[in-house]
């Protein structure tokens, strides 16, 4: 096996290393500050009496010179005389005689050293091993292994998902009594693929079925198979099935599925990627190779369905996909319940009406939301966490930190308030378009130099054509005040002309929404990054309708435009009005702006809308 080899080198490295400091230390421990002689100047020495303290055994003769020579203050020689006592005892020299075992000494200098290695091995790399460190753990398995109730989630922590827990709970039962299910010859899905966006709960739904269902729960990512050996990524998926089969029933959880599932043969501009591709193969094997009725089920997430590869989602291996999207309104409203358990909150704090601010939050973003509140509340030394905390949080998160270095000129102060009051006014004015929360002109995060927040009144799936063109108005409203009050276009509306022409280019180019061109899409959803082949341009029309469809898009923001300078030119008294206030108190909540706009005089339906009702 591959994997085998790369545990095998590492040993066979280990041990040379091991071999070379022994030589290292049997070489210094015998020669260090010891001089060889041969024996004739051993005994010029003698004579000359350099030389002190002997120690004589069978083979050699040891002895200190009374002065260091050459920085050596031993010395060696080999002993050549037998009887060498008589000349010892004329020149008067210190003489001890031993006998020295090479048994001995080949104990000391090799035998010893050899099992200090070992005692370092033994004791310490199975730490190493452990902690998946070292070049020991190079092939084993790096699952986290969560037994019974060791994930510590269950299904009362997971909300806002109610479809997939429904979905998930069939696994459980599986997993409690599978002879129900094998009663009429049916079978468990073999595995689940959750799919839906980052932050939605996936990792957090499946350790609660683990905890639920109270079976050894296997938790590993996709990156952690890959590793620089080829063959160790599928050596260690064959480790995790096994443990998993061992210790049946059990789930096998394999988070960011993408980083190991890619496509085989995806991007060949860029070449190919064995070790992954040979992962992939193993787990397409193993997934083929074990019986549901063992007791195993595999759960996997990702973020990129379109990227798997289509092995992985057919029938018999990734049976069921379950779609974990971002909640709605009433799962937002159950999320932050779930997170606010242990917050102390204020009377005043209407969770309804933070789910309504907080549309396409997704789960782990409500968590966050909660924790910037508590904080903010406790900055405040508040006693308890009240609704403008949530309203900081929401903003904090949506439009950034507030900037209080970055000092506005008078000018640019005025410019900002009709600028935001502008959006304010037109979603006002328009029917059907989302409830204005609050303006500000305090800048916040890296470019905002003010912001309008405004809350869905109910979650919309299904958006037509009127209901898009009010959105562009609410968009322009910005740049509209700009020029009707100043006679000049500011940079502060680029992001709204971004948001507004790719509003406008999905209604002509996907979603058909103009006569002349016809029903027809003429681009699909974007996944460039996604595509196998990296086509950047697709255009699938010619240069004819292409040149008509900028023009269509065009014509769509400048009657969008001109419905807004419209709106603004009638309600001008209300817009200095709400100017002046917006000025003097840098904000305007949804209260006060409800006051100010009370007379606000609605704009007409657009044109385009009227004429789609009459087909209808």
């Amino acid at each position: 096996m591959a994997g085998d080899d790369g545990d095998s080198k590492s040993y066979i490295w280990y041990f040379i290393f091991a071999l070379w400091l022994m030589l290292a230390i049997n070489y210094f421990w015998t020669r260090q500050d010891v001089e060889q002689i041969p024996y004739s100047k051993f005994q010029q020495n003698l004579a000359e009496k350099k030389i002190d303290n002997l120690v004589v055994d069978n083979q050699v003769i040891y002895g200190d010179y009374v002065t260091p020579v050459d920085g050596k203050k031993r010395f060696v020689t080999p002993r050549v005389a037998e009887d060498i006592a008589t000349d010892l005892s004329k020149y008067g020299v210190h003489y001890t005689g031993v006998f020295r075992s090479p048994l001995v000494q080949a104990i000391l200098s090799w035998v010893v050293p050899a099992l200090a290695f070992f005692a370092i091995w033994y004791f310490l790399m199975p730490r190493f091993t452990e902690k998946g460190g070292g070049f020991m753990a190079i092939g084993a398995n790096k699952a986290k292994v969560y037994v019974n109730k060791d994930t510590g989630v269950t299904f009362a922590d997971v909300a806002g998902v109610d479809e997939a827990k429904e979905e998930l709970e069939e696994i459980i039962d599986f997993l409690k009594s599978p002879e129900k299910y094998s009663r009429l010859g049916g079978r468990i899905p073999k595995g689940v693929l959750l799919v839906g966006p980052p932050g939605t709960g996936k990792t957090l739904l499946a350790k609660a079925v683990a905890g639920e269902a109270k079976v050894p729960f296997y938790s590993i990512s996709g990156s952690e198979f890959i590793e620089m050996f080829v063959g160790v990524g599928a050596a260690r998926v064959r480790d995790l099935f096994e443990q998993a089969r061992n210790n049946a029933p059990a789930i096998i959880f394999i988070d960011e599925l993408d980083a190991l599932g890619r496509a085989r043969g995806a991007f060949p501009a860029f070449g190919g990627h064995d070790e992954r591709e040979q992962t992939l193969n193993q787990l397409l094997a193993e997934m083929d190779g074990f019986d549901t009725s063992e007791g195993v089920v595999i759960l996997a997430a990702t973020n990129r369905p379109e990227i798997l590869d289509p092995a992985l989602l057919r029938a018999g291996r990734f049976d069921r996909q379950v779609l974990v999207d971002r909640p709605d309104m009433k799962g937002r409203v159950q999320i932050l319940q779930v997170h606010t358990r242990k917050v102390k909150l204020s009377p005043d704090v209407d969770l309804g009406k933070v789910a309504a601010i907080t549309t396409g939050f997704s789960g782990a973003d409500l968590a966050n939301l909660v924790n910037e509140a508590t904080l903010e509340a406790t900055r405040r030394k508040a006693n308890a966490v009240g609704m403008e905390d949530f309203t900081y949080a929401v903003e904090r998160l949506v439009a950034g930190l507030e900037k209080k270095t970055r000092i506005l000129t008078p000018f640019e102060r005025r410019v900002v308030a009709y600028h935001e009051m502008g959006h304010a006014l037109a979603s006002i004015a328009l029917p059907g378009v989302d409830v204005v929360h609050k303006v500000s002109i305090i800048p916040r995060g890296i470019g905002s130099l003010g912001y309008t927040i405004q809350r869905p009144t109910e979650d919309r799936y299904l958006m037509t054509e009127e209901e898009l063109q009010n959105k562009i108005t609410v968009l322009l409203g910005g740049r509209a005040a700009e020029k009707l009050v100043f006679g000049l276009s500011s940079t502060g509306a680029a992001d709204d002309l971004v948001k507004a022409t790719d509003i406008a280019h999905s209604m002509v180019a996907r979603f058909g929404m103009d006569e002349s061109l016809g029903y027809v899409a003429y681009e699909e959803p974007r996944t460039t990054f996604l595509d196998p082949e990296l086509r950047l341009t697709d255009k699938k029309y010619s240069e004819a309708t292409a040149m008509k469809i900028d023009t269509t898009v065009r014509n769509i923001i400048a009657g969008c435009f001109d419905r807004a300078t419209t709106i603004l030119k009638n309600n001008r008294d209300i817009l200095e009005a709400c100017v002046v206030e917006l000025l003097k108190t840098e904000r305007i909540e949804e209260e006060k702006l409800r006051v100010l706009t009370r007379t606000v005089k609605r704009a007409k339906k657009p044109e385009a809308s009227e004429n789609l009702k009459k087909e209808f």
